[in-house]
């Protein structure tokens, strides 16, 4: 009989890109969470196809259980400045800004408690990383949303974000343009807010 950590092996090296292919192992391992420290080691293995397709099954676990990751933050944050495959930053782009939108808007009490600055500044540099060197645009607007969320309790994020999207915008793809002013604009309306408060 096979073991939960072979089972997860055999998982990840089937697993396609696929929604309902990524979907289906994540919803395994939600049934299995002891499984989740394998799965974010798997992200690490940085040769093997295998890092970018457990990346894939983690940001599905978050969307679907983001309390399951929770005792594992640890582990997360350490592997977070590590990934460097273009497949697995964008889904690790996307978890963060999952962590900032559960903190800033949801106000989820688990992450509120959990989130230390040490993680925020993790996920700051790694966002800023993304800005600034050339990554997709789906990791870049993922990175864009995580820093604005982060500028409304830091404030220095949302004039260094400014000077960034400025200074890359008009060597970007339209969907980079569109997305930084759409970032821009927000800033722009959160200052303007925070003026009258």
């Amino acid at each position: 009989m096979e073991t939960n950590s072979e089972i997860l092996a055999k998982k990840l090296t089937y697993t396609k890109a696929y929604r309902s292919t990524r979907l289906e192992v994540a919803y395994w391992v939600i049934n299995h969470p002891e499984t989740l420290p394998e799965l974010l080691n798997y992200c690490l293995k940085k040769k093997d196809e295998i890092s970018y397709r457990a990346a894939w099954v983690l940001e599905f676990v978050c969307l679907e259980r983001l309390d399951l990751l929770i005792p594992h933050l640890e582990q997360f944050f350490n592997i977070l400045p590590k990934i460097e495959r273009d497949q697995a930053i964008r889904p690790f782009s996307k978890m963060c800004m999952i962590f900032a939108t559960h903190y800033y808007k949801k106000k989820d009490a688990l992450v509120i408690k959990t989130l230390n600055n040490t993680y925020k500044n993790t996920i700051l540099e790694g966002c800023f990383d993304w800005l600034i060197t050339n990554q997709k645009v789906a990791a870049e607007a993922y990175a864009m949303e995580t820093l604005y969320l982060l500028g409304t309790e830091i404030d220095w994020i949302h004039s260094e974000l400014i000077i960034i999207i400025e200074q890359h915008i008009n060597t970007k793809t339209a969907a980079y343009k569109a997305r930084g002013r759409i970032t821009i604009e927000k800033i722009k309306k959160y200052r303007l807010k925070n003026l009258k408060a």
